[in-house]
């Protein structure tokens, strides 16, 4: 990750002694250290992924986000209907696909765990 950091030099920048030892008591009085830098902005970048495991629908095989293939079949479909659905198990098929998957099993195609909708949408 790359960062972006300005720096603004106090006005005591010059004058300061760069060692790095702690304050010393000299005398009964403590040296306090100076601060050698300010930051006054700090701009940082991120990288972002999908939460899923796989990118495909495993079902249809075709890329979760594309259309599935009952959609594509459809001259008429909506590509905002073909929706994604995530199960508890966190993975991924297209709506369509697991809705007719679950018509004959109720677990994941993937894992064989009861199938729990977490979320669906894209």
């Amino acid at each position: 990750m790359a960062e972006e950091i300005e720096v603004e030099e106090t006005e005591d920048f010059h004058d300061m002694d760069f060692n790095d030892e702690e304050p010393s008591c000299s005398g009964g009085a403590v040296q306090a250290r100076t601060e050698r830098f300010v930051v006054k902005k700090w701009v940082a970048h991120a990288m972002w992924g999908w939460d899923v495991a796989v990118d495909n629908c495993a079902i249809c095989r075709n890329h979760i986000m594309n259309l599935c293939i009952e959609c594509q079949a459809d001259p008429n479909a909506n590509q905002d209907e073909c929706t994604v659905a995530w199960g508890e198990c966190n993975h991924a098929f297209h709506y369509h696909c697991i809705a007719r998957w679950l018509k004959t099993r109720l677990v994941c195609p993937l894992d064989n765990k009861e199938w729990v909708y977490q979320k669906y949408g894209r």
